[in-house]
């Protein structure tokens, strides 16, 4: 079984590869640690799974690594490692398309036997807390911060983010670094996850003829459940 594995971390990316290559013959892994990486070598090894790992860093575009891959190459399974303790983020994964959701508390034999399922047309997903039974507080974007999750929610990459916002990549690195702080979140995924709950992912971003706001923006309050 060929696989690709995603880590923002190099060292735990090969390392993981290696394991999981030691563990079982059969399994010939590839470490890559970003976005560009992981397509091209899906493209190029047209592995059977993609592993990747939940919390990739901003820059490594991890939900729009999932939605290019389910896009533009069905063939190859997508599987999510990770400790996520928000339900919505498997819910999410799933709605995605990916095909396995494993906690990192697992050994390297038994991500093997998972894989191995998954290869098998048996989806693998972890039991991850259910969420408390509350109301949720909500959280207060500026309407420039809600267009960037808006934007998360329906999988652009940074670039494309950038290019369309007019707005340099460094300013959208923070812009999504302070979406991520208000929302309480570390991932695209989880970012994704809480969109869906407060109703966003379905919003398309405005065009770019009405994205000309002032960017000294307004308050805009935006729930999260």
């Amino acid at each position: 079984m060929r696989l690709v594995v995603c880590d923002g971390n190099r060292i735990l990316s090969e390392a993981l590869a290696d394991a999981l290559g030691s563990c079982d013959d059969n399994l010939k892994a590839v470490a890559v640690t970003n976005a560009d990486e992981c397509i091209a070598a899906v493209c190029n090894y047209a592995p059977d799974m993609c592993v990747l790992d939940v919390h990739l860093p901003e820059a490594a575009d991890g939900l729009y690594v999932m939605r290019e891959i389910r896009s533009r190459f069905p063939d190859t399974a997508v599987v999510v490692v990770g400790d996520a303790s928000d339900p919505g983020v498997v819910t999410m994964a799933k709605k995605l398309g990916i095909t396995g959701f494993l906690a990192k508390g697992r050994s390297v034999v038994e991500v093997v036997d998972a894989l191995h399922r998954i290869a098998s047309d048996q989806p693998v997903f972890d039991p991850v807390p259910h969420a408390v039974s509350r109301r949720a507080p909500s959280f207060v974007l500026t309407p420039r911060e809600a267009e960037v999750l808006r934007r998360i929610a329906v999988g652009q990459n940074t670039r494309r983010m950038a290019d369309e916002m007019d707005i340099a990549v460094s300013t959208l690195r923070s812009y999504i670094k302070n979406v991520f702080a208000k929302i309480g979140v570390h991932s695209r995924l989880e970012a994704a996850a809480v969109a869906s709950r407060a109703n966003l992912f379905d919003e398309q971003p405005p065009p770019q003829d009405q994205q000309n706001v002032s960017r000294r923006d307004s308050q805009a309050t935006v729930p999260s459940a």
